[in-house]
C-alpha cells in the first residue's frame, strides 16, 4: 500500500515557495512523497471556430519549472517529488486532492487578490473543505502579540475546547510533535467573567469561584490529553488554561511555535455546510507560526 503524499500548492509567489519548503520537510519526516501542484487559472484563448479554456497547446508551466528548480537546491533526491499542473479554480480543485493526501500545504497569500489581506480566499476555502489536514504557512514578518513562551525548544500548540474536545485534533498534534521531537502545549480558555441573565424577581446565583473554574477546566483538559500521552510517551505535554478569548491565547502561544493545531467545526443538523469556526478563522489570520486545520473524524457508523 503506497504512502499518501504531502501536497503543496504552488503559484510562483514567495508565499507558495515557503509553503513548498515546509511541505518538503513534512514529507521527509513522514517518509512520504511530495506532490507540487499548480492550479492554472488561464483565461479562455481563441482558435478559429472554437473557444478553449486553458493554456495554449504545448505551452510549458513556468510555475512548476520554478518549483522544480527551487527543490533542486534543497533536496538531494531522497524525497520522491511529482509535479502536477491542473486547470481550473484552486479553491475548488485543491480540496479535492485532500481525498488522497495526508496533508495539504499552502501559503497564506498567493498571486491573486489584494496583497494587504492576511489570508487569501484559496487558503480559507481549502482549510474549510479538504478532507485531510491543511497547513497554512504565514509570511515571516507576521508577529503575534502577548507574552513569549517561558520554555524554549520545539513546540506544537493545540487548541482544546473543554466542552467538546476533538480527538482528531489532539491525535494530529501529538503525532506531529512526535515527528518533530517537540512538546505539546495544550491551550484552553474558559469564559470569564460569567454574566448570568436574570429575569425580574429572579434570585442571583451564588458567586462563582474563578480559581475553581480554572482548576476544573485544567482537570478536564489533562484528562483529554492522557490517552494521547499514553500513545506517545516520549512527547512531553503541558496545559495552559486562561480566561477569555481562546483565539487570542492561541495566537499569543504561536510565537516561536513550530505549529498551531486547531479544529474545524463539526457539521450540525441545522448547519450542514462545512465551517471553519470563529476561533480557527482568527488563528489563521493572525498566528505567527504555521497553522494546521484538522477536519473532524468521520462519525462512527
Amino acid at each position: 500500500m503506497s504512502t499518501p503524499p504531502v501536497v503543496a500548492a504552488v503559484d510562483g509567489s514567495d508565499d507558495s515557495l515557503r509553503a513548498l519548503d515546509w511541505a518538503l520537510d513534512a514529507a521527509r519526516r513522514r517518509e512520504a512523497p511530495l506532490h507540487a501542484v499548480h492550479v492554472r487559472q488561464y483565461a479562455a484563448w481563441y482558435q478559429p471556430d472554437v473557444l478553449v479554456a486553458g493554456p495554449p497547446p504545448g505551452e510549458d508551466d513556468p510555475v512548476l519549472d520554478q518549483a522544480r528548480a527551487h527543490l533542486a537546491q534543497r533536496d538531494s533526491g531522497a524525497t520522491a517529488v511529482e509535479y502536477l499542473g491542473l486547470d481550473g479554480l484552486p479553491g475548488a480543485l485543491l480540496p479535492e486532492l485532500g481525498a488522497t493526501a495526508q496533508l495539504l500545504v499552502l501559503g497564506s497569500r498567493g498571486r491573486g487578490g489584494f496583497a494587504s489581506l492576511l489570508l487569501g480566499s484559496n487558503g480559507l476555502s481549502v482549510a474549510r473543505d479538504a478532507d485531510c489536514p491543511v497547513v497554512v504557512v504565514p509570511r515571516p514578518d507576521r508577529a503575534a502579540h502577548g507574552e513569549p513562551p517561558a520554555e524554549r525548544g520545539p513546540r506544537v500548540v493545540v487548541g482544546v475546547n473543554a466542552d467538546s474536545p476533538d480527538e482528531a485534533v489532539l491525535s494530529f498534534a501529538f503525532a506531529e510533535a512526535a515527528l518533530r521531537g517537540a512538546r505539546v502545549q495544550a491551550v484552553a480558555a474558559y469564559p470569564w467573567p460569567v454574566q448570568p441573565w436574570l429575569t425580574p424577581g429572579e434570585i442571583a446565583p451564588p458567586v462563582i469561584d474563578q480559581d475553581a473554574v480554572e482548576r476544573d477546566t485544567r482537570t478536564l483538559v489533562e484528562g483529554f490529553l492522557a490517552p494521547h500521552q499514553a500513545r506517545h510517551p516520549d512527547v512531553p505535554a503541558g496545559t495552559t488554561v486562561a480566561p477569555g478569548d481562546a483565539a487570542g491565547h492561541l495566537v499569543a502561544a504561536s510565537q516561536g511555535a513550530d505549529l498551531v493545531v486547531v479544529g474545524r467545526h463539526r457539521r450540525r443538523l441545522l448547519a450542514p455546510a462545512r465551517m471553519l469556526g470563529s476561533v480557527t478563522h482568527a488563528v489563521l489570520l493572525h498566528a505567527a507560526s504555521p497553522v494546521a486545520v484538522v477536519p473532524p473524524a468521520p462519525p462512527e457508523e
